[in-house]
């Protein structure tokens, strides 16, 4: 098929990609261009795991281009898909400026019919928006599809190859057809094509994450009831965990959830059911809980050191939001950090991949940045744990307690046994263990 695709941030990137990548012929529009003539070259501008080397292999082979004109990429594509920037207010209101004007713009060089499909995370009631701001433009027949996306960041190569389900909301047959002959490689193994009205669509997206949101915030509540009596947090997340009815993934302890969407998207489904007449109670609590855990470990640092941390040194392991991407969109880190220069206290950080977002887009030279997690260490008062990554979980704690001016360790994800540092002359803070 011959698909154009309307933005080339993190979702339309690895959606034109993916889509490259099983045959199809992709011409990816933005008007940043420098970041086109960055992807022209093959150089990915965010962190994913495989994406550069999806992108290269597509490049040579000719399945995918990079433009900042909409009339190479529309006039006879038989798919177009808007993945758009969806600003949001503190309200969780988002502002469809950009997906409405990509609307007008794709129906001013359309040729013909045109599946045009919203793949931007977007409000219940977006694809009739669309829709109407099309018919304003064009007199082509086209359709209006949503298709949610549903990719994990350090995940999402994966998860769009390899998919779940695909949910598609539309009306029209002949979308319909459409879309299921693009997507059926991705789902020969039998995971389903969800066919639903386009307000379910959108909806659902909303839904998924805010329902993972809520297991989170769920978990940090029991970490917090096992801090107070003495319990294990990762024991009774092992004794639900295996009951089928409630599964094991989002059930870790730790310090909240940040990034692009879990916020955002509790944020919008807040906000649309106060638009219509009724209040979310679950999810305004959710949110009060998981702001209230990302202030937790700083909470935790303060009492140790009875409020004096003013010149004292703090090693900081992770900064992304989670591990495997380089987003540090509403990540706790910001907030430990944010409350440790505030009481006084110099910072050192090391990330894989986050450092260079950190310089750039918030804590600039305020803190210091290591070239190696043991180089974070050299005479800090206490090692604070943020992100998970794997080359963290097996550290040589003898070589960490050579390194640290104090042996105390504030484990932000549990991933360390906490009697095992504790013999080893370690001062240790969990997330409810």
């Amino acid at each position: 098929m011959r698909i154009a695709v309307i933005g080339t941030g993190y979702v339309g990137l690895v959606a034109g990609t993916c889509f490259a990548e099983s045959g199809n012929t992709v011409t990816c529009v933005d008007i940043d261009e420098k970041k086109i003539r960055r992807l022209t070259d093959g150089e990915v501008p965010i962190y994913e795991p495989g994406l550069e080397e999806l992108l290269k292999r597509n490049l040579h082979d000719g399945r995918i281009k990079f433009t900042t004109r909409y009339e190479e990429a529309i006039p006879g594509a038989e798919v177009v898909f808007i993945a758009v920037g969806t600003p949001s207010g503190e309200d969780g209101s988002a502002d469809l400026k950009y997906v409405l004007e990509a609307a007008r713009t794709i129906a001013r060089h359309m040729t013909g019919y045109l599946v045009v499909v919203d793949k931007s995370t977007v409000p219940v009631g977006t694809a009739r928006k669309v829709e109407q701001a099309m018919r304003e433009v064009t007199r082509h027949p086209f359709d209006v599809v949503s298709n949610p996306e549903f990719l994990k960041e350090g995940a999402a190569i994966d998860d769009f190859l390899k998919p779940d389900r695909v949910v598609i909301g539309s009306e029209s047959p002949r979308a319909r057809e459409v879309m299921d002959t693009l997507y059926g490689p991705f789902v020969r193994t039998g995971n389903p094509i969800l066919h639903m009205d386009r307000v379910s669509a959108e909806l659902t997206k909303y839904a998924a994450n805010a329902m993972l949101a809520t297991r989170i915030s769920f978990m940090n509540e029991i970490a917090n009831i096992c801090s107070l009596v003495g319990a294990s947090v990762d024991q009774v997340r092992k004794g639900i965990g295996t009951d089928a009815r409630i599964g094991s993934r989002f059930l870790f302890a730790g310090l909240g959830y940040g990034g692009s969407c879990f916020p955002k998207d509790v944020k919008a489904v807040v906000h649309t059911a106060a638009e219509n007449g009724y209040e979310f109670r679950i999810l305004r609590a959710v949110e009060q809980v998981n702001e209230a855990q990302k202030r937790l470990l700083f909470e935790r640092i303060q009492k140790h050191y009875a409020g004096k941390l003013a010149g004292k040194r703090f090693a900081v392991w992770g900064l992304s939001f989670k591990p495997n991407t380089d987003d540090m969109r509403e990540a706790p880190a910001l907030v430990v950090i944010q409350g440790l220069l505030a009481a006084g206290a110099r910072v050192r950080v090391y990330d894989p991949e986050a450092m260079e977002e950190c310089r750039k887009h918030h804590f600039k030279d305020r803190i210091e940045y290591a070239q190696t997690p043991m180089d974070a260490l050299e005479g800090a008062h206490g090692l604070v744990l943020i992100t998970e990554w794997n080359e963290f979980r097996n550290p040589d704690f003898d070589a960490v307690k050579a390194a640290l001016a104090e042996p105390v360790v504030f484990d932000g994800r549990n991933i360390y046994p906490r009697k095992v540092l504790e013999r080893l002359g370690f001062t240790y803070y969990g997330i409810g263990t």
